[in-house]
């Protein structure tokens, strides 16, 4: 059983920073890709940013420059550290890992999914 656990949401400030992490857990043998989404109320789940085990890195074109994503793969972690934070930025984000190799075949995860409000 492959399990994600994010942290790192909660309440900052217009302009502020936050560093989310997400951390699988499991047997597993290697994670192709993982990355960030976000929901904010009443809109889709859509994509902040993802990352390959070897590094390539994809990001949605309006939050390029202030989001940077980071990968352990050591640790089966990735990070999102988010900088001069918005009220639009409000949101749940949520954590996926796609491609993730284990005992029982290949399949797709999602975390739980932690809040980040923007507020002043």
């Amino acid at each position: 059983q492959v399990q994600l656990v994010e942290s790192g949401g909660g309440l900052v400030q217009p302009g502020g920073s936050l560093r989310l992490s997400c951390a699988a857990s499991g047997s597993i043998f290697s994670i192709n890709a993982m990355g960030w989404y976000r929901q904010a109320p009443g809109k889709e789940r859509d994509l902040v940013a993802i990352i390959t085990s070897g590094g390539y890195t994809n990001y949605a074109d309006s939050l390029k420059g202030r989001f940077t994503i980071s990968r352990d793969n050591a640790k089966n972690t990735v990070y999102l550290q988010m900088n001069s934070l918005k009220p639009e930025d409000t949101a749940v984000y949520y954590c996926n890992a796609r491609g993730v190799v284990t005992t029982r075949g290949k399949y797709d995860y999602w975390g739980q999914g932690t809040q980040v409000t923007v507020s002043s």
